[in-house]
């Protein structure tokens, strides 16, 4: 009865390995799978063409423009905001997550060994801490954000967004 805070600091644990296991499972799909695989880890910013997509995405969610451009993959503004958030928002947490765990774990535990130099870099246990907190509500908003857009991606455009994520085939309407 008293040991609440104890099974959900575990579980956080849990979560924390699962999710950084299945990161790496990303990354190696990254590695391994089609061009779609890939473009959530490699923003081509060098590319006139996509900085011109991201241009034109932009205004279409401004509602400066009446028709988006078609992408088979995602578009340029969800690829930046894939990779900013997700792609660099779960190394911030994996990398913030096991530090705090390794100095929970102490002085040469696998943890300390791999992360331990995070505390020191960030100046102190704390403002890690707080990374770690920021880390967690820039990706909770970041995930609110873009299941709203989605949804209004499938309604007000002409692509089949939330049907390709079910079933992996996009569609345009006409």
């Amino acid at each position: 009865d008293h040991y609440v805070m104890g099974w959900i600091r575990f579980l956080h644990f849990v979560a924390a390995y699962v999710f950084a296991i299945g990161f790496l499972g990303r990354l190696y799909w990254a590695m391994v799978g089609n061009q779609f695989a890939r473009e959530l880890f490699v923003v081509p910013v060098w590319n006139k063409t996509w900085l011109m997509g991201l241009i034109d995405v932009i205004k279409w969610y401004t509602f400066l423009k009446k028709e988006p451009g078609k992408h088979l993959g995602h578009n340029p503004l969800a690829q930046f905001a894939m990779f900013t958030m997700f792609v660099l928002g779960s190394v911030l947490m994996i990398v913030t997550g096991f530090a705090l765990y390794g100095e929970g774990t102490g002085p040469g535990s696998w943890a300390d060994t791999v992360f331990g130099w995070v505390i020191p870099l960030f100046g102190q246990s704390l403002d890690v801490h707080l990374l770690h907190r920021l880390g967690f509500w820039l990706i909770l908003w970041f995930v609110m954000v873009h299941v709203y857009l989605a949804i209004r991606e499938d309604i007000m455009s002409r692509q089949t967004t939330i049907s390709t994520m079910v079933n992996g085939w996009r569609f345009f309407k006409k």
